[in-house]
This record gives structure tokens, sequence and C-alpha cells, in this order.
């Protein structure tokens, strides 16, 4: 004697709910979805591993909820006024010209620097050069690139109050 799928569903539902819970994590969604996927189950017609039938229907079902529920997650604003925070990243006025403010300092203050000096500075600001990379580009010893290198930095020390107005404005 064959069960009917319905027959096999109630047989086996502790073990399908279980699976239901472990993916979707919550008694209640594991409930809505067993009776979801009992709904579903044909009325008619054969299946030819049913109890497989009921896994696959089940599954399928919890992980759309869950897949729904994450993105769903994902958009939900908790109540927060979205349009009322205001952006730490916002660009105003202010800050723009204060960048301006903090590049011309340094562009200025480097060029009272050799010319081999600022652009050591540059190869290793910039470009992200280590000092033995540098010293082979501009014909020197990596020693004399870190002296370079101090000076430059030195040059610039009296632009970083500019700098730290810059990070709090």
């Amino acid at each position: 004697m064959t069960l009917t799928l319905d027959e096999v569903f109630i047989a086996h539902r502790p073990q399908l709910r279980q699976m239901a819970l472990n993916i979707v994590r919550a008694a209640d969604f594991a409930d809505d979805i067993m009776q979801d996927a009992y709904l579903r189950l044909p009325q008619t017609g054969r299946v030819h591993k049913p109890l497989f039938y009921c896994y696959q229907v089940v599954r399928n079902l919890a992980m759309d909820h869950f897949r729904h529920r994450s993105t769903e997650a994902s958009y939900r604003t908790y109540g927060l006024d979205v349009d009322a925070l205001e952006r730490a990243c916002d660009v105003t006025p202010e800050r723009i010209l204060n960048q301006r403010r903090v590049a011309a300092a340094i562009a200025q203050a480097l060029t009272m620097l050799p010319l081999r000096t600022q652009r050591a500075f540059e190869l290793h600001r910039l470009d992200e050069l280590t000092q033995r990379d540098i010293a082979v580009r501009l014909g020197c010893s990596a020693t004399l690139v870190n002296f370079m290198l101090r000076d430059a930095a030195a040059a610039v020390q009296d632009c970083r109050a500019l700098m730290d107005d810059e990070l709090t404005a």
C-alpha cells in the first residue's frame, strides 16, 4: 500500500518543520511555511518520491522566505527619518574651500624646496614608491632620499594646523 502525498507530509511533519526552522530561524515563520507547503501539495497525480518531494517543497519555500526577509531587512530603516539624518560625508562649500586652502599651502611650502626634493616627496606620497625605488628613479642613494623626505615633511609641518581644521570641520 502506498501512502498519498498528504499522508507522507503529515507523517514526516516534525522533520519537515525542523528543516524549515533551521533555514528561517523562527518558529512562527516555520509554521507558516509548513502550512503553505501543505497547501501547495498537488491533490492529483502520482509523485515518484513523495518524501523527497515534500522536503523539496518545504526547503524551497523556506529559502524563498529567508531571501525575502533578508532583502527586506536591508531596506528597513527602523523608524529613522532618513531624510533628516545629516551625512558625515556631505560635501559642503566650506569643506571644499578648506581643502583647496590646504592643498595650496602644501604646494607653496613645497616650492621652497629644491626640485629633486619636491619630486621625491611627490613620488613617495602620490605614487607611493619606496625610498629605494625613488633613489633608483632620481639616481641617488636611499639615504639621500630619506633626508629629502625628512626635509619635505618639515616644510609641510606648518600646514598640519590647516589639515587638522579640515578633519574637524
